[in-house]
């Protein structure tokens, strides 16, 4: 094809131009040439396009006929100088030489801008590896200021730990200096200590001996014949215990010579001297002895004769005495007032007791537990029970209701908190008849202790005893029984005194307090009855006021009438008999008078005031 051809024809001229023969270097980067320095140069033809040119221009290119070369050897055709001269026109070729001209422009300019991308990229690759360069730097300073920094820090401690090292070693070492030079100090007391107690002991012992020496010189003046002149001792007892008496003078004396040359004595010469001593007062008090005896068979038989004398002073006393006693007795049947409660009302009091004491043998196993944990619900529930009582007192007020909760709910088998602890009845079988026994007994307590000290004390227990009375009758018949046992009077009864029965025990069981001093005083026998009597005439008038249950109190005022009315027809007791009626008059007077009204005041009046008269003007 013509194109074909011509293109080679071409690419032939541009070989032998001067271009063409421009030679490639590989190594213009080792010797510091610029890159694009050949690609700046202005474009230039060679020396003989215009002989060219005007051969083209004057005939046709033609086809080469052959190739220089083959595919196997040279890489591109020969142009002859007759192909050329046969060939195309000069304006052929600048037109082909103009527009390769110009997409050699546009090739070098797209060129450039690549190796401007080319450059920006690396540019920017470089600044941010320089960037990530001078932060790894930075980095590996840190690094590097916060190990040294570490370091520096390790050898401070380390500095610090070996000062505090050598400071505790100084410190042991002063410390063992000082306590060795301490050990000396205190061996060097110690036997200047030992020294002076030596001495002092033996100035002691000398002293010691001394002392007895003039003891027992002293107490041989008294085995003198001469000072034993008021003496019953016969002579011969005398002469033996004086004889026996300058021996043991003789021993001391000895002794003390000895020490005579400025030595102390020894502890055995002490011995020698303490044996005199000892066996001198044996002597002496084996003589005042057989003195004593003599003299206490003298006084026995006075003493003898004194009481065959008072003996018969008492028989004649105590004959009077009977026959008083008889008179007052006719003289109280005459007046129709009993010397004991009624039948019905002793029966009552029996039946109380018996209750009682089978409510304590229900709990023995519980009382006389042998393990600690029983033991110790023992101790819980009997906190449980009477401390709540010990709370109640005059000022009160609206405690009360909180102390009657605390109590119910012991009762009733629920828990309640005593003592920082949660305790129940529940928790043992036996742990409600011992809670209301123990409950029953701490109001009688109280009414024995708190309202005999202070009267107004009895109203806040009793409305306390009476709510726990309504719910738990039980507990009202337990206060009952140990009311009777401590105060019989409560029943009223006058216990009388059985043959056989010791004069200690009786006054037991009239309420008085018997121990190892004797029995208590009447002032105070008084004071606990009187007490006792006041809470029980405060229950008989008193309901609890929450109470749901309607109706009078569990034990009211009929059981005061009762009271009343035997008390006044038993012969009157000295002192007790008008206590008790002025304590519980006053507590529940008024609560009889407007319950019982004129007969309340027909007792009063007919016989109360007739008994007061009657006994006043014996």
């Amino acid at each position: 094809m013509p194109s074909e051809s011509l293109r080679w024809e071409t690419l032939q001229a541009l070989k032998n131009s001067p271009k063409g023969k421009i030679s490639f270097d590989p190594f213009w980067l080792e010797r510091g040439e610029p890159l694009l320095a050949g690609c700046k140069d202005s474009p230039s033809l060679s020396p003989i396009a215009g002989v060219i040119l005007e051969r083209l221009s004057s005939a046709p290119l033609q086809k080469s006929s052959s190739f220089l070369g083959s595919r196997s050897g040279d890489s591109s055709p020969v142009l002859s100088e007759v192909s050329i001269s046969s060939t195309g026109s000069v304006a052929d070729v600048r037109s082909h030489q103009t527009v390769f001209y110009l997409s050699t422009q546009l090739a070098l300019r797209v060129r450039q801008e690549m190796q401007e991308k080319l450059v920006a990229a690396v540019a920017s690759a470089e600044s941010e590896q320089l960037k990530r360069f001078e932060e790894l730097m930075e980095l590996k300073q840190r690094q590097e200021y916060q190990s040294m920094r570490d370091m520096m820090e390790r050898e401070t401690k380390e500095s610090i730990g070996r000062q505090e090292k050598l400071k505790e070693e100084q410190r042991r070492r002063i410390t063992l200096v000082n306590l060795r030079l301490r050990e000396a100090e205190q061996q060097r007391l110690r036997e200047a200590e030992l020294e002076r107690q030596r001495q002092a002991e033996g100035r002691e012992r000398l002293r010691s001996l001394n002392s007895i020496q003039e003891e027992i010189l002293q107490l041989n003046q008294l085995l003198e014949p001469s000072t034993q002149t008021k003496t019953d001792l016969p002579p011969a007892s005398l002469s033996s215990y004086s004889t026996r008496g300058n021996q043991l003078c003789s021993q001391v004396s000895e002794v003390v010579r000895k020490t005579a040359e400025g030595n102390f004595p020894s502890l055995e010469d002490m011995t020698v001297a303490e044996r005199a001593l000892h066996e001198m007062r044996a002597l002496i008090r084996l003589m005042q002895e057989e003195a004593a005896n003599v003299r206490e068979k003298k006084k026995k038989e006075q003493e003898q004769e004194e009481e065959r004398r008072k003996q018969a002073e008492l028989l004649a006393k105590q004959e009077g005495e009977k026959k008083a006693a008889q008179l007052a007795k006719e003289k109280a049947q005459r007046k129709g007032l009993q010397n004991s409660a009624e039948d019905v009302t002793l029966k009552w009091y029996k039946d109380l007791q018996e209750a009682a004491s089978r409510c304590a043998q229900s709990f023995e196993q519980l009382s006389s537990a042998k393990d600690g944990q029983t033991k110790k619900l023992k101790l819980e529930l009997q906190k449980a029970a009477t401390i709540p009582v010990s709370q109640i007192a005059s000022n009160s007020g609206s405690q009360l209701r909180e102390i009657f909760d605390k109590i119910d709910k012991l009762l009733s088998g629920r828990p309640v908190v005593s003592g920082g602890k949660s305790v129940s009845t529940s928790q043992h079988p036996q742990g409600l008849d011992f809670a209301s026994y123990k409950l029953a007994e701490k109001f009688v307590k109280q009414g024995e202790e708190e309202v005999a000290s202070h009267h107004e004390a009895a109203f806040p227990i009793a409305v306390v005893a009476s709510g726990v009375w309504e719910l738990h009758p039980q507990v009202g018949d337990l206060i009952l029984a140990h009311l009777h046992k401590k105060c019989p009077y409560a029943i009223p009864h006058y216990p009388p005194m059985k043959e056989g029965t010791p004069v200690d025990e009786y006054q037991r069981i009239l309420g008085y307090r018997v121990d190892d001093s004797g029995v208590e005083g009447q002032d105070s026998f008084l004071k606990r009855m009187s007490g006792m009597i006041r809470l029980y005439a405060a229950i008989i008038q008193l309901k609890w006021p929450y109470s749901s249950k309607q109706g009078p109190v569990p034990h009211g005022l009929n059981h005061g009438w009762r009271w009343l009315a035997q008390m006044l027809n038993m012969e009157p007791l000295a002192d007790v008999t008008a206590t008790l009626l002025f304590d519980f008059l006053e507590v529940c007077g008024n609560a009889l008078m407007n319950q019982y009204r004129s007969q309340f005041w027909k007792l009063i009046l007919k016989h109360f005031t007739c008994i007061i008269h009657t006994f006043t003007h014996w």
